[in-house]
């Protein structure tokens, strides 16, 4: 009897987070996320147009890449922290916003990196470089968008258009 009990309070006490308490912590973890992505887009597309020099082109491209990064990598975390939501599918919806974050930090990770191996030496080749590592970047941000064709949870679809952290 004494086992039996221990083994509901043990299932009762790890159980997720509630749709709203689960998408409110998403959403906390996304807007921040969204805002510096927002803004660090804006940046590059500036200094893709901007009268600098190669070497300074890629010294800010590098640096606005690894924030991209970086906000990937903090808004991954976050919503690994939110939990599992309690709903059908919930270790699968929470799964996929984690490999749809972690797909997208590794892109920017990636150009980051490409654009770093550019020499600066040719400023034609080093911006054409630029642009391909970019194109290959908005392709693979793309490809790791979150499928919610399976993901479809009335709970938690309700949740996000109601909490206040997602609007």
């Amino acid at each position: 009897m004494l086992l039996a009990t221990l083994v509901l309070l043990a299932a009762c006490g790890s159980s997720g987070p509630s749709p709203r308490a689960w998408a409110a912590s998403v959403c906390s973890a996304l807007t921040p996320w969204r805002a510096e992505i927002s803004k660090l887009t804006s940046s590059t597309n500036q200094q893709m147009t901007a009268q600098t020099t190669p070497a300074q082109a890629k010294e800010n491209l590098v640096r606005l890449f690894a924030g991209a990064e970086q906000a990937s990598e903090t808004a991954r975390r976050k919503v690994e922290q939110a939990g599992v939501p309690k709903v059908e599918h919930g270790e699968e919806v929470s799964a996929g916003f984690r490999a749809s974050l972690t797909s997208m930090r590794d892109a920017y990770g990636r150009a980051g990196a490409t654009i770093d191996s550019l020499g600066t030496g040719e400023a034609t080749v080093f911006y054409d470089g630029v642009r391909a590592a970019v194109e290959t970047l908005q392709r693979e941000y793309d490809a790791s968008a979150l499928d919610t064709s399976r993901l479809n949870s009335e709970e938690l679809k309700r949740a996000f258009d109601e909490v206040p952290e997602c609007r």
